[in-house]
């Protein structure tokens, strides 16, 4: 486990996580997470510190609203999104401030066929996610 920091884009919004980069990564292909290209790291709600911010994020949910999408309401950046059949939380990836390049390249891929939800077997097409 690393502790890896993280923000929004204007700074409001920051976290520490400690994330295990040999668990990898996932990339989900339902309606939401294909229009963010949602790329992110899962750890445990205990491995998840909001610094600060909290008053500034706002809560997006749709469908069954059942997970709730975290984004700062100055620069809309989506920072992390909670989910019903956790618990977990999925920290994106682009916004971690201090996770290497190269780090986030080893790390392995799952892909999650949301928009069907088959949450256990990826989709047939990937390579736009």
């Amino acid at each position: 486990m690393t502790t890896f920091h993280g923000s929004c884009h204007c700074g409001a919004v920051c976290y520490d996580a400690d994330i295990d980069l040999a668990a990898g990564t996932v990339k989900c292909n339902c309606s939401i997470c294909t229009k963010m290209r949602f790329w992110a790291f899962v750890v445990a709600p205990t491995a998840f510190r909001l610094l600060q911010g909290h008053e500034m994020l706002r809560d997006y949910r749709f469908g069954a609203r059942r997970d709730g999408h975290a984004f700062c309401s100055t620069c809309g950046i989506h920072v992390f999104t909670t989910v019903a059949a956790g618990p977990f939380i999925a920290v994106t990836a682009a916004s971690l401030d201090d996770l290497p390049v190269d780090a986030l390249m080893a790390a392995p891929v799952r892909y999650i066929d949301g928009r069907n939800d088959n949450w256990h077997t990826a989709p047939a097409e990937v390579r736009h996610l």
